[in-house]
């Protein structure tokens, strides 16, 4: 500082403490303090950031659609019945709880709903659905009447369908 010239130190201070004009929405410049302009660099970033994230959840609903698509294509075809299961060489009857839980989790995926989705409008837990629709626990009366209904369905209409797959098994 001490090689420097009056002007030259003018100019330096200058070029520190004299905020550069930043474009605003509008037409209008304003004068921005650095820690301005380090919080509106900071709120692109995170604009930038929502539009990628945005992109990327599009990207994958447009690939889960896809996926979709080409389930219900093959889906359309003739596709064999599975009507009883094999266990070591014997053939098992299917329970009434396993067959409640095929046709629920078949009514879930032909909706393109998500476990998630369907458990939080019906009022039941992720992990209990799960369950029930795997076969593993028994669902009292209300708990089918209320996945039913988040299902689009009374659950009469879901009962028949229960026993529509029981006689297809026996068949």
């Amino acid at each position: 500082m001490e090689n420097m010239t009056f002007t030259e130190v003018q100019a330096d201070i200058a070029s520190v403490e004299a905020p550069t004009p930043v474009r605003t929405g509008s037409a209008r410049m304003r004068e921005l303090t650095p820690a301005q302009r380090r919080a509106v660099m900071f709120a692109q970033q995170q604009v930038l950031r929502a539009r990628a994230a945005k992109k990327a959840k599009d990207e994958r609903q447009a690939a889960l659609v896809r996926m979709w698509q080409e389930e219900d294509a093959e889906t359309s075809k003739p596709r064999t019945v599975v009507r009883k299961r094999e266990v070591i060489g014997e053939v098992k009857e299917v329970s009434l709880r396993e067959a409640i839980g095929h046709v629920l989790r078949d009514l879930r995926t032909h909706d393109h709903k998500t476990l998630r989705e369907v458990s939080e409008k019906a009022g039941v837990s992720l992990g209990y659905l799960s369950e029930v629709e795997r076969g593993q626990k028994e669902a009292s009366s209300e708990l089918l009447a209320s996945i039913s209904e988040s299902l689009g369905l009374s659950t009469s209409q879901m009962l028949r369908m229960v026993a529509d797959y029981l006689d297809s098994l026996e068949a």
